[in-house]
């Protein structure tokens, strides 16, 4: 979590700004889980467009040039998180990227 802090004329504001990995969980809506439990949940997924949306989200504080480089990005993370994309590895995803099989918006 990222804390926006702005002050005008006194008055201060503060905002509180997700990152990457807290927007792919919320959008996994997946119901929280226990620590104290083992590990027995599976992450079910997300589509592609869902990350592409995401990605939308990210765009102005991602250092990307296009919104592709930002969807890797964000694969990177749903990577890390655990989660797949339309039942595959984030990874894959990104290599069909790269070679041009999935086709990225330019916005």
């Amino acid at each position: 979590m990222s804390i926006s802090f702005v002050s005008e004329n006194c008055v201060a504001k503060i905002d509180v700004v997700p990152s990457a990995a807290s927007l792919i969980i919320k959008e996994l809506c997946e119901p929280p889980r226990d620590r104290k439990k083992t590990n027995s949940a599976i992450c079910c997924g997300l589509t592609i467009e869902q990350v592409i949306n995401i990605a939308r989200q990210m765009r102005p504080r991602s250092i990307a040039r296009k919104l592709q480089s930002t969807v890797n990005e964000l694969l990177g993370t749903a990577q890390s998180v655990g989660c797949t994309i339309d039942g595959q590895h984030p990874h894959d995803i990104v290599d069909m990227i790269r070679a041009g099989e999935i086709k990225m918006p330019e916005e």
